[in-house]
C-alpha cells in the first residue's frame, strides 16, 4: 500500500471546553456527528459563501485537527482567533507530520478520508513515517478521482463549494444549523444555481496542460484548468456552457490541447450530455 509525506500539508489544533460548539458555528461541515477515525471535509468560508480554507477535521482527545494547507496555518489560526471572542478554545499550529496512504487496508491510528473511500486514509506523526511513494503520486492518485483541493484547482476567496464539489464530498451538511457564509450556500443548494463545477479532463495527446490555462470550445470559454497528473487533469468549467457547446459538435481545448470532459464518477448533478 503506497504511503506518501505531504509536506505541503500541516495540522493545526482547536481545543478547550467550547471546541465543538465554536466549530460548529463557523464550519460548513457537521463537527458533532463526526465519527472516530474519520477525516471529514469542511471549509471556512467568508460572509458571501466564498472558500476561504478547505481541509479535512479530525477529533482529537481534547478537540479536533485540522488537516489545511501548510501556508495557509498561519492566516486559519488569525481567522480563528479572530472569530473566538469568549469562547473558550485554544488555537495553534501542531508540529505533526502530514502523510496520505491509499490502495489497502490502513493500519491504526490511521484516519479514513471521509471526501471518497477510493482516496484511502490520513496518517499524523511526531516522527514523518518512512514511506515508498510520493507527494506527486498522491497527488496523481487524487486528479485521478476528480477530487479539488483549494489553491490547486480553485482560488481561495473566489470559488462557492459548489464548485468545489464539496456538497458532492461531504464537505457541507444542509441540514445543521448557521455557519458563516451558510445562506448563500443553502440558497445555491435549493435554487440549483451551481452552473460552474470541477470536472475532470482526459488529455488526448497524454500531457495535461498547466494550471491557469483556458478552456475553451469554438468561441466559447468555458473556464479554467486546475491541476493535472500524466494525461488527467481538473478543471473548473461552466457546464451549461460546456452543454452547448458538445451539443454543437465543438472540440473542447484546455490550454489549445484537446480534451474530452468528463462526470465525476461520484457526482449526483446534473450533466450536460
Amino acid at each position: 500500500m503506497p504511503l506518501a509525506l505531504l509536506p505541503d500539508r500541516a495540522l493545526v489544533a482547536v481545543t478547550g471546553a467550547d471546541a465543538s460548539s465554536f466549530l460548529q458555528g463557523l464550519l460548513t461541515c457537521n463537527v458533532e456527528t463526526l465519527p472516530e477515525g474519520e477525516a471529514r471535509l469542511g471549509a471556512l468560508l467568508s460572509p458571501q459563501g466564498k472558500i476561504l480554507f478547505d481541509f479535512l477535521v479530525s477529533r482529537a482527545p481534547d478537540g479536533y485537527r485540522l488537516d489545511v494547507a501548510r501556508d495557509r496555518v498561519p492566516d486559519l489560526v488569525k481567522r480563528l482567533t479572530l472569530y473566538k471572542l469568549r469562547a473558550q478554545v485554544a488555537v495553534e499550529a501542531l508540529p505533526l507530520a502530514v502523510a496520505a496512504l491509499w490502495g489497502g487496508e490502513a493500519p491504526s491510528p490511521a484516519l479514513r478520508d471521509g471526501r471518497l473511500a477510493d482516496l484511502g486514509w490520513r496518517l499524523y506523526a511526531a516522527e514523518a513515517p518512512a514511506t515508498d511513494a510520493t507527494a506527486e503520486a498522491y497527488a496523481a492518485h487524487r486528479i485521478g478521482l476528480a477530487v479539488p483541493e483549494g489553491g490547486a484547482d480553485f482560488a481561495f476567496g473566489d470559488a462557492f463549494p459548489h464548485e468545489a464539489l464539496m456538497d458532492q464530498l461531504g464537505g457541507v451538511d444542509f441540514k445543521k444549523g448557521c455557519y458563516v457564509g451558510q445562506e448563500v450556500v443553502s440558497r445555491m443548494q435549493h435554487r440549483g444555481t451551481a452552473r460552474t463545477r470541477i470536472v475532470p479532463l482526459v488529455y488526448r495527446d497524454g500531457e495535461a496542460a498547466p494550471a491557469g490555462e483556458p478552456v475553451t470550445a469554438g468561441d466559447r470559454s468555458l473556464g479554467q484548468t486546475g491541476s493535472g497528473a500524466g494525461p488527467r487533469g481538473l478543471a473548473m468549467v461552466r457546464t451549461d456552457r460546456l452543454g452547448e457547446a458538445l451539443a454543437a459538435g465543438e472540440t473542447v481545448l484546455a490550454g489549445g490541447k484537446a480534451v474530452a470532459v468528463e462526470k465525476p464518477a461520484f457526482a449526483s448533478f446534473a450533466w450536460p450530455v
